[in-house]
């Protein structure tokens, strides 16, 4: 075997390995909210309180809350879920300019892998909450739609917070691609917006309490 094919199989190995020690390490969590947003956004911001507020209910509650492990919304979300011991969960991710991991984490994993740690994110969700963000918050907020949308998940609230922030984004998908026809006017409905913590809590708790009788909470179909 050549260098390149041996350097190809570790990949495969250590990818392998990140989604053996991911379901591993989340096994016992139960249900959960994963919570994104900007690593910007700092704590003078009010989306951050908002973050707090909702990791807090949704760990009393009874739920997991996990986020990307960083800084801003991240940090706000797994400080408040922080004092609940092991609901507060970290998905690191290793970048080269990336901030340090937040230090609000009863559980930590570190991914070198985007696509293992969206897996982890999916795989115990009762529900997303999209804050304000970037790149990467929309590349979830799609991930997600495009999930429930093609039935490869079990449906979960999808929950935007910040009406001003998110309406032309809102906009555009409407006039834009629904006008096209490349999605049906159905597809809006898999996403709910609103402004405080307690309308998402509101939204995503009773999804939770309807689904937990099941007794799994992977969120992934079969087959």
């Amino acid at each position: 075997m050549d260098e390149r094919k041996m350097a190809e199989a570790w990949r495969v190995m250590r990818i392998q390995s990140e989604l053996v020690d991911g379901i591993e390490k989340l096994i016992k969590i139960g249900h959960a909210v994963s919570i994104y947003g900007s690593a910007r956004l700092r704590e003078d911001s009010p989306y951050y309180q908002i973050a707090y507020e909702l990791g807090q209910r949704f760990a009393r509650a009874g739920l997991a809350v996990i986020t990307g492990g960083g800084p801003g919304i991240m940090e706000a979300a797994n400080r408040g879920a922080f004092p609940e011991r092991g609901r507060s969960i970290g998905l690191n991710i290793t970048l080269p300019e990336e901030q340090g991991n937040n230090p609000y984490q009863n559980v930590s994993l570190s991914f070198r892998y985007f696509f293992v740690r969206k897996l982890m994110f999916v795989k115990h969700a009762a529900g997303f909450v999209i804050m304000p963000g970037g790149f990467g918050t929309l590349d979830e907020l799609f991930e997600a739609l495009t999930l429930v949308q093609t039935e490869k998940v079990r449906p979960f609230p999808i929950v935007l917070i910040g009406r001003d922030y998110w309406q032309g984004l809102l906009g555009w998908l409407e006039e834009t691609l629904l006008a096209h026809e490349c999605i049906h006017a159905s597809d809006l409905s898999l996403m709910q917006v609103v402004d405080t913590a307690e309308e998402a809590f509101n939204i995503i708790y009773p999804y939770y309490r309807d689904v937990r009788s099941d007794g799994s909470p992977d969120t992934l179909q079969q087959g």
